[in-house]
């Protein structure tokens, strides 16, 4: 596995300096931009745009906390594996339940304010999950990071549900 953080000489660490980032990113692109080998060969072209792949898929991995954080625990041997079956513990399980209900009322009754307040709960506790995922990461413990992880995938998932359901009010309005 490539490993992002060395690309851009950066820290592997959860935070990330975005301006070194951004100038490191800047940098490589300029060497490495397809545009820069129109006369090469046809090897050297393909491997510019493998490469300019390469480097504009390692800077959106380290933009993203999310995809940052999968990127430190697979670089420690503990890879997110999307199609796991992952144990939940039975109080978020319980949690994530109600929140769909609330979810669902919300909409059967064209609650606005309802989904307004359910967002903002769930912002605070996406934002909660992605520090407790700082913490993990920070402190080594790849493994409860990769769960917590999946509780900020689930999070985001269905923040971008609530979104769904506020924008199909505003849409009927």
């Amino acid at each position: 596995m490539r490993n992002f953080f060395e690309l851009f000489n950066l820290p592997a660490q959860f935070d990330v300096d975005g301006k070194a980032l951004d100038t490191a990113y800047r940098n490589i692109q300029r060497l490495v931009h397809p545009d820069r080998f129109v006369t090469a060969s046809e090897a050297e072209k393909r491997a510019a745009v493998q490469y300019a792949s390469l480097v504009n898929d390692a800077y959106q991995t380290l933009r993203d906390p999310l995809k940052r954080a999968g990127h430190l625990c697979a670089l420690n041997g503990v890879p997110i594996d999307n199609n796991a079956h992952i144990q939940m513990d039975p109080l978020f399980l319980m949690e994530q339940m109600a929140w769909r209900e609330k979810l669902e009322a919300a909409q059967d009754s064209g609650d606005r304010e309802a989904l307004l307040a359910l967002d903002g709960e769930q912002a605070m506790l996406r934002a909660k999950q992605l520090m407790a995922v700082k913490g993990h990461l920070d402190a080594h413990r790849f493994k409860e990071a990769v769960t917590g992880i999946h509780k900020l995938m689930f999070l985001n998932r269905f923040g971008e549900d609530i979104r769904r359901a506020i924008d199909g009010m505003t849409s009927r309005d």
